[in-house]
C-alpha cells in the first residue's frame, strides 16, 4: 500500500500590533470621525487626501542612512529602487503637498486629513502599528493668533469625539522657553549638541522619575532598580537646580502662574523671553481662557527636536482601568505644535505652519475603557422575523426604518424568539420589533428598549417584579412604528 503523503498546511500568523475590527468598533471609529470632521468643517478647514506611500526621503525625520531604511517606518523599494514609505503621519505628506502646489494654494492654506498610519515599534495599550489619524493644520499664519486658534480648536475636538471637558487637558509649552533654558545654564551652543539631547531625554522622564530621579540623570547618572545605570548629563548643581525649577513651574508643581515663573527663571534670555510672549500671546487671544481645559506646562518636553515654537500634548485628567480593575496607562491623546522648518525642506524657503493630530485609536481604546464599545456606536435596530409567511412585512418595516434614517435590519438565522433576542443583544441592538400573531391581529407590534431592558434587569432580582413592570418594552399601533423608534433611541 501506497505511504499516504503527508498534507502540509501552515499555520495562520497574526501579526503583532495589527488587528481585526468588528462592526460596533468601526462604527464607533466612523461616528467618531465625522463629529471631529464636522468641527473642522465648522472651522472652516478643507478635506485633503494623500497617498499611503511617500518617497522616504519626504518623511524628513526617517531619511534613510543605511542600505535598507526600516526605523520606524515599514519600507520598500520601487521598481527604479527608490525607497518608500508607508506614511509614517499626516505632517510630512502634507509639507510635500504644500511645497508642490505652494503657488496655486490660498495662504494661509488651511487643510484637516483624516486616514491610516503606519509605525514600525512596539504595540502597546492603546498604540498599533496601523491606526488612524485626524490632523487639521494651518500653513502659512505666523504665530501667535493661528497657534490660539489652534489650541482652542484642539479641546473643540476632543470634546466633539466623546471625552467631557473635566476628563482631559490640553499642556502647552514651547520650543523658544526650553532654547532659554539651554542658554541660562550655558549648554545652547554647537558643541552642546549631545549634551543638550541628554538633558532633553532626561527632563522627559520627569513625570516618570520625580524630581530627584531627574537630578541624578542631569548629574552623575542613575541606577535602576535592575541594577542597570544611565549615564547622567553632568551637569554642577547650580544647573540641576535650575532645570528641576523649570520643570516645577507648571501647576501641578506649584501654585503661581506658570507664564510668571518662567519669565523670572528665563525672562533675561533672547528666547525665552520670545517663548514666554507667544504663550502670553495664545492665552490673551483664547476666549475665556481660564474656563478652558488649557494649562501652560513646560515639562512638556515631547516632540522638541520637530517643533520650532509652541507645543501642545492633551492628556486624560482621570486615571484610566480595565475591565479587573487595574490601571491603564494610555499616554497622550493628541499633540501639535509650530513647525516652521519643515515645509523648507522642499520648497528652500522658510513657511510657518502650526497644527495638531488626534489620536483616533487611542481615544477609541480609551472611550471603551470608560464605557465599552458598545455605549460608543450601537447596532441596528433589529426586527424579530417570528414568522416565515410575514417576512416581507418585518422587511416592510426595516425599510421604514432605514427611510427615516435608522439603521436597521431583518434577522434571518431561523431561530426561535429568545436566540434571536440573544442575536440582538449581540449586535449591541438599541431596540427589538416584535410582531407575532396577536399583535397582529390588533395592528400592533412591540418595541423592546434592549439598553434600558438591560440595565432594569441588574437592579430587578424578583422575576415576577420584571414580568409586571417590563417598562422598557410597550405596545404601539403598526402606524407609529418609526416615530416610537425614534423616541427610544433619543433616550441614549
Amino acid at each position: 500500500m501506497a505511504k499516504k503523503e503527508k498534507t502540509f498546511r501552515p499555520k495562520a500568523r497574526i501579526p503583532r500590533g495589527f488587528r481585526d475590527r468588528l462592526g460596533a468598533e468601526i462604527a464607533a471609529e466612523r461616528e467618531m470621525l465625522a463629529r471631529i470632521g464636522a468641527v473642522y468643517e465648522r472651522w472652516g478647514f478643507d478635506a485633503l487626501e494623500t497617498p499611503a506611500f511617500e518617497y522616504t526621503d519626504a518623511l524628513g525625520k526617517f531619511l534613510p542612512d543605511v542600505d535598507r531604511p526600516g526605523q520606524g517606518v515599514f519600507s520598500l523599494q520601487d521598481d527604479d529602487e527608490q525607497w518608500m514609505s508607508l506614511r509614517y503621519d499626516l505632517t510630512a505628506p502634507l509639507a510635500r503637498f504644500v511645497a508642490e502646489n505652494y503657488d496655486a494654494l490660498p495662504k494661509p492654506f488651511r487643510r484637516y486629513q483624516m486616514g491610516p498610519v503606519w509605525r514600525n515599534e512596539k504595540p502597546g495599550p492603546g498604540r498599533f502599528r496601523q491606526f488612524t489619524q485626524c490632523d487639521v493644520d494651518t500653513v502659512g499664519a505666523p504665530a501667535p493668533y493661528a497657534d490660539a486658534e489652534i489650541c482652542a480648536l484642539f479641546a473643540e475636538v476632543i470634546e466633539a469625539a466623546g471625552i467631557a471637558p473635566g476628563d482631559f487637558f490640553i499642556r502647552v509649552s514651547n520650543r523658544k522657553i526650553v532654547d532659554g533654558l539651554f542658554e541660562k545654564i550655558g549648554i545652547a551652543g554647537e558643541s552642546d549638541m549631545e549634551t543638550r539631547l541628554t538633558v532633553m531625554r532626561s527632563m522627559d522622564k520627569f513625570d516618570k522619575f520625580g524630581a530627584e530621579g531627574v537630578a541624578l540623570l542631569l548629574g552623575p547618572g542613575r541606577k535602576d532598580e535592575s541594577g542597570d545605570f544611565t549615564d547622567g548629563a553632568k551637569l554642577d548643581d547650580a544647573k540641576i537646580e535650575t532645570v528641576l525649577a523649570f520643570l516645577t513651574s507648571g501647576p501641578e508643581n506649584s501654585k503661581a502662574d506658570p507664564l510668571s515663573v518662567i519669565e523670572k527663571l528665563l525672562g533675561e534670555t533672547k528666547s525665552g523671553a520670545e517663548g514666554v510672549a507667544e504663550l502670553q500671546g495664545i492665552k490673551s487671544s483664547i476666549p475665556d481662557f481660564a474656563s478652558r481645559p488649557i494649562i501652560f506646562d513646560c515639562s512638556v518636553i515631547r516632540g522638541l527636536d520637530y517643533y520650532t515654537g509652541p507645543v501642545f500634548e492633551a492628556e486624560f485628567s482621570s486615571g484610566l482601568t480595565d475591565a479587573k480593575g487595574r490601571p491603564v496607562q494610555m499616554g497622550s491623546i493628541g499633540g501639535g505644535g509650530r513647525y516652521d522648518g519643515l515645509v523648507k525642506r522642499f520648497k528652500g524657503v522658510e513657511v510657518p505652519a502650526v497644527g495638531v493630530s488626534v489620536g483616533v485609536s487611542r481615544l477609541l481604546a480609551a472611550l471603551e475603557l470608560k464605557r465599552g464599545v458598545e455605549e460608543i456606536a450601537r447596532g441596528p435596530v433589529v426586527v424579530l422575523a417570528l414568522e416565515k409567511d410575514q417576512m416581507a412585512e418585518y422587511q416592510a418595516m426595516a425599510a421604514e426604518l432605514r427611510a427615516a434614517g435608522v439603521r436597521a435590519e431583518v434577522y434571518l438565522g431561523g431561530s426561535n424568539f429568545g436566540k434571536q433576542l440573544k442575536y440582538a443583544d449581540k449586535r449591541s441592538a438599541p431596540v427589538a420589533i416584535i410582531q407575532g400573531s396577536d399583535e397582529r391581529e390588533k395592528g400592533e407590534l412591540q418595541i423592546k428598549d434592549l439598553v434600558l431592558g438591560a440595565e432594569l434587569s441588574k437592579e430587578i432580582e424578583d422575576n415576577s417584579e420584571w414580568r409586571e413592570a417590563q417598562p422598557a418594552q410597550f405596545s404601539v399601533k403598526r402606524a407609529e412604528l418609526v416615530e416610537a423608534v425614534k423616541k427610544v433611541l433619543a433616550r441614549r
